[in-house]
């Protein structure tokens, strides 16, 4: 009988590769599929390191199988790499089991002529393991081919990618991005102080065998150090929220009985960080476009208790039902995600080069759509979490040469519009928000303020 935890990491991964599912709805389903926690924090163990390391694995695969990966049958190919995966990552799991498994798995998937290649594969790879190699940290830095090797195929990125950032950061700082984007991020908490602040949540949560630390930047995060505070906490106590996301809404800087209008607001994290900072006498009216996602959002809003929000299921693109009132207006917009690789790898093999203009396309008119309800004198922040130029300056660029009634704000210099000190050491040399691995230990984001002048 195949592991229950293998069962269900081929399917997750199954689901992505052929039906483009995301990382995080693959994993809640094969949770559901698991009663034992063992087998559900093994499996996700299996998907996430599968898709972290998997242009290492590949790589392996071409030394040890007759065939290259690409002229693979994608299950079979599916099946190798999660295997493969944890006979080099995984030392507790033995690995006679390992390939039995991944043989019966073949089989059950209608494989059944590929399941010798199977075994013969993976027994290859067991037997030849201390001949294998990947390309090793060139000598000489400068040489672009034999960096690219190394950092796209030894830390398993994209190559088109990894060209970008060596381009605009150096090898270096692309080395340690990469080496941060394939660590285990850690689970982070924002006290919701709608209900609590940050020192009484972490005292609750002590008092629950939860043991927690302060973010270094986001003034009401946590991240827990053991514990597991999603079963033993008050559900509108806190959110789960990346720090850097956190960092967004100070960068937002809502004041106390401000209106906001945050466009694409599901599912809902800046939405009540923003519901907090205006308080009972201001109002958030959140909106986002899918049926689904203004559920998701209600959700949120409703746990947390912020009584302040209003929800509005609104398509930006084809504009907003609201008049030029609210003195601040967000648009986290819709974006590739490629700032989030740590948390999210599926994302690496999800993306090229040419969807970020796809992606800019859609940016420019959603926040184009968005200025029409800043009042005056009005702010609008226009985030993301990409960290490509293309979505984010570029954009910003594109749209202000079009509107001649805003201007970006340099958030280091204009003494007009002085911005939260907690922020200043993330402001680029365009006055800019940026949050980058290398430099902050922080997933990628980017925030520009544009003022209605």
């Amino acid at each position: 009988m195949t592991a229950p935890a293998r069962t269900a990491a081929y399917r997750a991964l199954r689901a992505i590769e052929r039906e483009r599912t995301d990382l995080a709805t693959a994993l809640a389903t094969a949770r559901h599929a698991l009663r034992d926690e063992r087998d559900q924090a093994l499996a996700a163990e299996i998907v996430t390191g599968t898709l972290r390391w998997r242009a290492a694995l590949d790589h392996v695969l071409t030394q040890v199988a007759t065939r290259p990966p690409g002229a693979l049958d994608l299950d079979v190919l599916t099946i190798l790499r999660l295997s493969v995966y944890q006979l080099l990552h995984l030392d507790r799991v033995p690995a006679s089991a390992v390939v039995d498994d991944a043989v019966n798995l073949a089989r059950a998937a209608r494989k059944t002529s590929a399941a010798g290649f199977v075994n013969a594969v993976l027994r290859t790879s067991i037997r030849r393991r201390a001949a294998i190699t990947l390309p090793t940290r060139p000598s000489d830095t400068t040489d672009r081919e034999a960096a690219l090797d190394y950092l796209s195929v030894t830390h398993s990125h994209p190559r088109w990618l990894i060209s970008r950032w060596l381009d605009r950061h150096g090898f270096d700082a692309t080395e340690a991005w990469v080496r941060f984007n394939n660590t285990q991020a850690p689970l982070t908490l924002r006290a919701n102080r709608m209900q609590t602040t940050r020192e009484g949540l972490a005292a609750a949560l002590e008092a629950r065998h939860v043991t927690t630390m302060p973010t270094r930047w986001a003034p009401d995060g946590l991240v827990v150090t053991s514990g597991v505070p999603l079963r033993n906490a008050a559900e509108e106590a806190f959110l789960v929220q990346d720090e850097a996301s956190q960092l967004v809404a100070l960068v937002v800087g809502a004041a106390v009985g401000a209106h906001v209008l945050d466009v694409c607001a599901a599912p809902g994290g800046k939405t009540t960080a923003l519901a907090a900072a205006v308080g009972e006498g201001g109002l958030v009216v959140a909106c986002d476009a899918r049926k689904a996602r203004v559920a998701l959002l209600a959700d949120t809003v409703r746990r947390v208790r912020a009584s302040n929000v209003r929800i509005l299921r609104a398509d930006a693109l084809a504009g907003l039902p609201v008049r030029p009132v609210f003195e601040r207006v967000l648009v986290d917009a819709p974006c590739s995600g490629l700032g989030t690789l740590r948390r999210d790898p599926d994302i690496k093999w999800r993306r090229d080069a040419a969807d970020l203009q796809i992606f800019a396309r859609d940016q420019r008119a959603i926040l184009t759509q968005a200025m029409r309800a800043v009042g005056s004198g009005g702010r609008l922040v226009y985030a993301t979490c990409s960290s490509e130029p293309d979505e984010n300056e570029d954009v910003v660029r594109a749209v202000l040469a079009e509107a001649p009634g805003f201007r970006q704000l340099h958030l280091g210099r204009d003494e007009a519009s002085p911005v939260d000190a907690r922020l200043h050491p993330f402001i680029d040399e365009a006055g800019a928000f940026r949050t980058l691995p290398f430099r902050h230990g922080l997933e990628a984001f980017y925030a520009a303020v544009l003022e209605r002048t």
